[in-house]
């Protein structure tokens, strides 16, 4: 049967083709049909001037510079790993650091009432304290680091015995004058 109808179809094909659907009838068939895709709006396309992208080009610059200043300055001042090299020689360095930390602190107490005393005390620590300067410079490009680093908390510990005698000396320097103001007052 297929075989017929497509022999019908062949031999009568003008007759099919001479009826055409009338021009509006796509118009109809549309407003029928719910809408599916909304055409897409252009947009405008958005110019900048050459002076914006430079001033922005520039901004980005001075920015980026600014961060990789900080950057190179706080990798610098890391310096080396102490714990790295000796983690005991480390903990040594922190607690010898801070107790320097703190009778610094405690000998700035004279600095007003005595300050000959004080600037004598202070330049005797400023000397020791250039040294372990320099040997933390030094320690940055030794090739034995732990000797360096060796070198730098028995600086510490020398500074930590001149701060403690220097702070006695003030201590047994302030009794000496209750005393002498003690026995001016029962005179």
């Amino acid at each position: 049967m297929s075989k017929r109808l497509e022999d019908l179809i062949r031999t009568n094909r003008e007759e099919f083709d001479d009826l055409e659907p009338s021009a509006d009838l796509w118009a109809r068939i549309e407003k029928h049909l719910p809408p599916q895709f909304e055409e897409p709006k252009k947009r405008e396309a958005k110019t900048f001037s050459l002076g914006f992208v430079l001033r922005v080009a520039a901004a980005i610059v001075v920015v980026m510079s600014i961060f990789f200043t900080l950057y190179l300055r706080g990798t610098h001042k890391e310096g080396v790993d102490l714990a790295a090299i000796n983690p005991v020689y480390a903990q040594q360095h922190v607690h010898f650091t801070s107790l320097i930390q703190t009778k610094r602190e405690q000998l700035k107490s004279i600095e007003k009432s005595q300050p000959e005393l004080y600037q004598q005390f202070t330049s005797q620590i400023a000397e020791m304290d250039s040294t372990y300067k320099e040997l933390s410079t030094e320690l940055q490009t030794s090739p034995n680091q732990e000797l360096v680093l060796k070198q730098m908390i028995r600086n510490l510990e020398i500074q930590t015995q001149v701060l403690t005698q220097q702070l006695k000396v003030i201590s047994q320097y302030n009794e000496m004058r209750k005393e002498e103001n003690n026995e001016s007052k029962n005179i």
